[in-house]
């Protein structure tokens, strides 16, 4: 007798979790997966599963003697097809943590579809495996129940996108992934044009100039669930490619934009969660933010604010802080509650941590219930240490952390310690949705490398009418009509209004180092779009991905994708990217340097 049976004849009438109470005494096909086989003697239990859930198939000679012995050879992940009628449990062997747990299905029809090898991991929860042999049988890992509603939920969130936004007068369009290379900002992948010798496409960062173009065009509310890509350095939530929800729209300000997002949002968390956003979610500027957070994108999930205490210390005999105020640094400080009780070695190793965000050192106060206790206690004194324990709100019990230094080192030092502090004394609310607005952002950063200001987020962003007259004298000065959406310290996603000015948009090019002919080469079919009546218009863009890792709580994005890479952008399943025939290059007018590629 062969293993191998065919579905003819046989028609899957229910998934294995959608069969109920309500069936019994019903026939019903099963289609699935063996998740696990049990032999009782004249008995053989077998626990089917598909992506719905798992079902009880109970198996006997008495049933069927052909499907009983067919039941015998079965084994984990053999697939089979399985005709039966729908029977209760007895109550004995009721499984409430099952959904079908009360019910099971009296095998009248067994077929194995295909056999399996061995897995070389458990197909079930919580398994503790190498992410790299996951991504390796990518197809074993997403037969798991939490991978399987990882993807479900993905599949929600973009239902309810498009549901909103189709309501909404949006239009789905979508833009090319063949497109000229920009290189601003993320290296761009280039794709070698075999009929055009010598020429490269890149493949989109994002659909920017493209939905601008849109808005020209006069398709005034558009969206699209788009594919982009960057090659860059990789971390938990970055991907050489990624999946963004893309939004552009005509003739709204800035406030009708934020207001239409913000229930968006929510209208995605109440279907895709059953999660109520409270609302209207706060906005805060980009000063505000960095001032008392060090980061444009807060965790707001616990409090534990930035106090500045330059003032308190720019005149004691401390050195250290002394002389970073003169040199026009800060010093600030955060309040660790109900640490005080910290043990030096632990200190120690606060020191070494924030040392690798570049700060040079750290001070700490201990308010102990003996007294006060600190490093610096003799330089600074007891009635400044008290006076910055009373600017901190300090209690008996309570630990200061300071450090001083130039501001852009103290905002990312002390930001990562205060992240550090909190999941230290475990103040961070896990199932918290902590939203904020960040608005108002710089228009301009100044590279060091370049020795020139570049665009913050992209040249096409619109600076404050306010802040024009700075655009060729203080770019430092300027700000843009930029927003980012942060939801438990991470940016779901952010854009800004638009250029549409054709004057205001030569003059972000100069004021970013752009020569009118650079303009032209880079950017000059936009330029061109410009002078044939461009509306006011502005939009935004959402990491679909991260938005995703963070609804299910995940720690990387890599656990809400169905094919990711590593972070070295490998593909170990497919083992992409590989080397392709000398035909092919030959095909593409190109030829691999090696000395050049091992340089």
């Amino acid at each position: 007798m062969s293993l191998m049976d065919t579905m003819e004849g046989l028609s899957r009438s229910h998934y294995c979790a959608a069969v109920t109470e309500e069936d019994q005494g019903k026939e019903v096909v099963l289609c699935g997966w063996v998740e696990r086989r049990r032999d009782h003697g004249g008995l053989i239990f077998i626990d089917l599963r598909d992506r719905t859930g798992i079902i009880q198939v109970v198996a006997s000679p008495d049933y069927e003697k052909e499907s009983f012995d067919k039941a015998e050879q079965v084994r984990t992940e053999y697939v089979l097809v399985v005709r039966g009628i729908v029977r209760m449990r007895d109550e004995a062997t009721i499984n409430e943590k099952m959904k079908t747990g009360k019910i099971e299905i009296r095998c009248e029809e067994l077929r194995i579809l295909n056999t399996s090898k061995t897995p070389p991991f458990y197909i079930e929860d919580n398994i503790d495996v190498d992410e790299k042999i996951r991504l390796q049988y990518r197809y074993l890992d997403l037969r798991r129940p939490e991978m399987q509603n990882n993807l479900i939920m993905r599949n929600k969130v973009k239902h309810a996108m498009r549901d909103f936004l189709n309501q909404h007068g949006f239009i789905d369009i979508e833009t090319p992934e063949l497109c000229k290379s920009t290189p601003e900002g993320a290296r761009d992948y280039l794709v070698p044009s075999r009929v055009n010798e010598g020429k490269f496409y890149a493949l989109p960062q994002s659909p920017q100039i493209f939905k601008q173009l849109l808005m020209i065009s006069g398709m005034d509310r558009y969206y699209q669930i788009a594919r982009c890509f960057r090659d860059e350095d990789l971390r938990a939530d970055r991907q050489p490619e990624f999946t963004q929800l893309d939004m552009e729209m005509s003739f709204m300000s800035q406030e009708d934009i934020l207001q239409l997002t913000e229930e968006m949002i929510g209208y995605v968390f109440k279907q895709a969660l059953g999660y109520e956003i409270p609302g209207p979610i706060q906005r805060m500027t980009w000063d505000y933010a960095m001032e008392n957070y060090g980061s444009d994108k807060p965790d707001l999930r616990f409090d534990m604010k930035f106090k500045d205490i330059t003032e308190l210390v720019k005149d004691t005999e401390f050195k250290v802080f002394r002389n970073v105020v003169d040199a026009g640094g800060q010093v600030k400080a955060i309040n660790v509650k109900g640490y005080a009780g910290i043990p030096r070695r632990e200190l120690d190793g606060l020191v070494e941590y924030v040392s690798t965000y570049g700060a040079k050192g750290l001070a700490w106060i201990a308010f102990a219930e003996e007294g006060m206790k600190s490093q610096v206690k003799k330089f600074l004194g007891e009635d400044t240490l008290k006076a910055i324990g009373e600017a901190c709100g300090s209690e008996t019990g309570d630990l200061v952390l300071m450090i001083a230094d130039k501001p852009s080192v103290v905002a990312a030092a002390l930001g990562e310690l205060r992240k550090e502090m909190a999941r230290r004394t475990g103040i961070i609310d896990e199932n918290a949705f902590a939203f904020t607005w960040v608005v108002d952002f710089p228009m301009f950063e100044y590279d060091e490398e370049e020795k020139r200001y570049t665009a913050m987020h992209h040249p096409f962003t619109a600076p404050r009418d306010e802040d024009l007259d700075k655009l060729e004298t203080d770019q430092s000065k300027v700000y843009a009509k930029a927003y980012d959406l942060v939801l438990n310290g991470v940016e779901l996603g952010g854009g800004s209004l638009r250029i549409y000015q054709p004057d205001i948009q030569q003059r972000v090019f100069k004021a970013i180092g752009l020569t009118d002919e650079e303009a032209k080469q880079k950017f000059g079919f936009l330029l061109r779009a410009f002078e044939y009546g461009a509306p006011p218009h502005g939009g935004l863009a959402f990491g679909l991905d991260r938005m995703i890792m963070l609804m299910l709580k995940r720690k990387s994005i890599r656990d809400v994708i169905a094919f990711p890479k590593t972070q070295n952008a490998i593909d170990p399943m497919s083992e992409a990217p590989s080397e392709v025939a000398p035909r092919q290059l030959r095909e593409l007018h190109i030829e691999v340097a090696q000395d050049l590629v091992k340089k």
